[in-house]
């Protein structure tokens, strides 16, 4: 049987959970046995889980929980424990060069445990299974619309669409906003929130990334980057670039790769914050928040649960879980002096 421990996530501002009450009794009904962790931030009640079947933990103690369990999660885990014996299913951000991404994948190496990155669960075309793009796409351009205006709250806290929807409306009369991958998840939330702002943007996707057109996107009041590049790439923007004549005053970098040598937006090295959404990056205002979707944390968990919850009822011997497997395998061979001894 099948177990899966949903763990509290440590980070202060990350309000969503991997799966939501309501999926969480699918799973039970189907027979697998689900274990979630207390926590004092999830935008879901434990009680809720409770009346859906599943056990409850306390916060942490999945490093307890039985070696055969799946661990599931959203973001990083806590510096400790040093060995990680579970598989876990989470965002990694390890397996291009991150920070701190190889020593996580050295703490799964010393357990024998693995992890199963969220981003590279697709299908057999390559197609993500399961993805918060939409709503990080919705909320980035809609900050971005708020700051162009000069009223993006801060510090920023978690809406309702509504809310947010009633913050955004009218305010980008006479602002020309510039989406990239327009076709993909991101790119459809941003083209969504700005058409709900008043705007209809300027849609790029492949055709025109490829051979980018510099002086078109300078022409822009508002940057929408939701292109997340998986091989070398010209840059999009660059400080050379913004040294010169623009129109550019906002950039709101969805993808936030901002650690990655593949970024398409070097002209930041610092993620920014709940706390402090906006900084200074060569002379235009830069939003580049790594949870984005925990601003809509209610919206973008179910979305995903939705998504999510059909592969975990194949968790053992799923075909996409089973290319996961293989990339965090070769991740780890890879690795300077390693081995998959």
């Amino acid at each position: 049987m099948t177990e899966i421990w949903i763990r509290h996530e440590t980070r202060s501002t990350e309000r969503r959970a991997p799966v939501v009450p309501a999926d969480a009794a699918t799973l039970v009904e189907a027979g697998l046995t689900v274990t979630v962790e207390e926590s004092p931030q999830r935008a879901f009640p434990i009680a809720d889980y409770a009346a859906a079947g599943c056990a409850v933990a306390p916060a942490g103690s999945w490093v307890d929980a039985p070696e055969a369990a799946f661990v599931v999660g959203l973001k990083e885990l806590p510096d400790g424990p040093p060995s990680l014996v579970h598989r876990h299913v989470m965002f990694g951000h390890a397996f291009k060069g991150q920070v701190g991404g190889a020593e996580l994948l050295a703490r799964f190496v010393a357990g024998g445990g693995a992890l199963l990155d969220l981003e590279y669960l697709t299908d057999a075309d390559g197609r993500r299974l399961a993805a918060f793009g939409y709503w990080a796409g919705y909320i980035g351009a809609a900050l971005a619309v708020l700051q162009a205006r000069g009223v993006l709250p801060v510090p920023v806290t978690p809406w309702s669409r509504a809310e947010l929807d009633a913050m955004i409306s009218g305010q980008g009369d006479g602002l020309l906003a510039l989406v990239t991958g327009a076709l993909g998840r991101s790119g459809r939330g941003a083209c969504d929130a700005l058409v709900a702002a008043g705007i209809e943007p300027t849609r790029w996707d492949l055709a025109e990334t490829r051979v980018l057109d510099h002086e078109a996107l300078l022409d822009h009041d508002i940057l929408v980057n939701g292109v997340l590049v998986t091989k070398p790439t010209p840059p999009f923007v660059t400080r050379e670039l913004l040294a010169g004549a623009h129109r550019l005053s906002v950039i709101a970098d969805v993808t936030v790769d901002v650690t990655s040598s593949l970024n398409v937006l070097p002209i930041y090295d610092e993620v920014t914050t709940w706390d402090a959404p906006v900084r200074e990056a060569a002379g235009v205002d830069l939003i580049a928040i790594d949870n984005l979707p925990s601003l809509l944390p209610v919206e973008a968990s179910t979305t995903f649960s939705a998504e999510l919850a059909p592969q975990l009822l194949r968790l053992d011997d799923g075909d996409a879980w089973q290319r996961c497997l293989r990339t965090y395998q070769e991740a780890i061979s890879a690795r300077p002096n390693s081995s998959l001894d």
